[in-house]
């Protein structure tokens, strides 16, 4: 593709490593949603059809290393570089073990140089690489597994709550345990990489502090939304061709981003949901003022908003089905639904601390990255951090689960 001259040529050749691409990527993550849709569709048809089972076992981190092939092809396509001659750096750019299983996506771009040059390690990078990684351990562990999880999968398990308040909780700490599961997995990989003197992008910067959807999607996942938004929106062209043909680049790519972390519809309707986001968004800041935009009062407004429509969302990407969804979702705006104070238990006590812990946290911090303090942080104050959070992960009493985004 790179040689080639003619460019429908290399445009075939385009095609043909993006069906090969998303060919096995389709194969693995979406046989069973797709093959299950359509014996709904045949019964609904009246014709009497059901697939075969395929026994298939669908491979870790799949979504993240067909991502990273996909845009260095696509890359190469564009001649943002060339093709590199050595076989065994690629392979490491594709498969390096910090990042394989649940990102951050990396690009060429930010791997080449790294990957070319020797790699020699230093005090300071073995010190804030070993930090994060305790810190990754410890969100994931004692706040993520410990503190939000249990009660996170009593209210998402049958029957769906009926109080407001229960279902509104669920949905905030299932929003922190998601984000201190991933974000924790995100900090030991590149706490990893800089062990082996590897720098790898931030993938998190306190999401729950966003001023609006669009802040919230440079704040959350930042790899995959970076990804998606210059392999897939800027293609579909972006903003440049209206207003009506921007709105449907983003609910394109929102949805396509949904149907990515899973085969199901409750992951196309959480998708859908942000694109929605995000037209709201454009809509009101081309009709409100600046000047009231960027009052105080207004942004803290708006980062309650975000930060609420956010928590609703997250009741879609993690109900077991729809009809749960739906039921939650009526519930949360039910008035009879608010008639009783609930009575909570010390499990949901603990939920909402650490939740509040979580989210006052990242407001705190807000463009600030843990390897930011961890950086300027004299040594002995670093260490005895260090050893209250190896105690806290050490005697932590809840249960061991794998990280969340090891499914996709």
């Amino acid at each position: 593709m790179a040689k080639s001259k003619n460019k429908t040529t290399r445009k075939r050749w385009l095609w043909g490593i993006l069906a090969t691409n998303l060919g096995v990527l389709g194969y693995f993550k979406y046989h069973y949603f797709l093959t299950d849709n359509l014996s709904v569709l045949a019964s609904n048809l009246g014709l009497n059809w059901q697939s075969s089972p395929a026994d298939i076992i669908l491979p870790i981190g799949i979504s993240f290393y067909t991502f990273h092939s996909l845009s260095y092809c696509i890359d190469v396509y564009y001649r943002r570089f060339k093709p590199v001659r050595n076989w065994r750096d690629y392979a490491l750019y594709v498969s390096f073990f910090p990042q394989l299983v649940a990102g951050p996506i990396v690009r060429w771009t930010e791997m080449q140089q790294q990957i070319e040059t020797p790699r020699s390690t230093s005090l300071q990078s073995n010190t804030i690489g070993l930090s994060l990684i305790i810190w990754g351990l410890f969100t994931k562990v004692v706040l993520a597994d410990s503190l939000l999880a249990p009660t996170a999968n009593d209210i998402f398990s049958a029957p769906p709550p009926s109080q407001a308040y229960i279902a509104w909780l669920g949905a905030l700490v299932f929003g922190s345990q998601i984000f201190c599961d991933f974000a924790g997995y995100s900090s030991c990989a590149i706490g990893s990489a800089l062990l082996f003197s590897f720098r790898l992008p931030v993938n998190f910067l306190n999401p729950y502090c966003a001023l609006g959807f669009s802040d919230f999607w440079r704040r959350w996942h930042i790899s995959l939304s970076s990804w998606l938004r210059d392999y897939l929106y800027i293609p579909l062209g972006g903003n440049r061709k209206g207003t009506i043909k921007t709105y449907r680049n983003l609910v394109i790519t929102m949805l396509l981003g949904g149907l990515w972390h899973g085969a199901a519809w409750t992951f196309i309707v959480w998708g859908l949901l942000h694109g929605l986001f995000l037209i709201s968004e454009r809509l009101v800041q081309t009709v409100t003022p600046s000047k009231i935009r960027k009052t105080a009062f207004t942004r803290l407004i708006a980062r309650l908003i975000t930060l609420s429509a956010v928590s609703y969302a997250w009741i879609w990407f993690r109900s077991p089905s729809l009809e749960f969804a739906q039921q939650m979702s009526a519930t949360m705006f039910s008035f009879d639904s608010y008639a009783t104070l609930p009575e909570f238990t010390s499990q949901q006590y603990m939920a909402i601390g650490a939740t509040c812990l979580v989210v006052c946290y990242q407001w705190v911090m807000h463009n600030r990255t843990e390897a930011d303090l961890f950086s300027r942080t004299p040594a002995i104050i670093s260490g005895a951090i260090a050893g209250i959070l190896l105690a806290a992960i050490i005697t932590s009493p809840g249960d061991s689960h794998a990280f969340i985004y090891f499914q996709f």
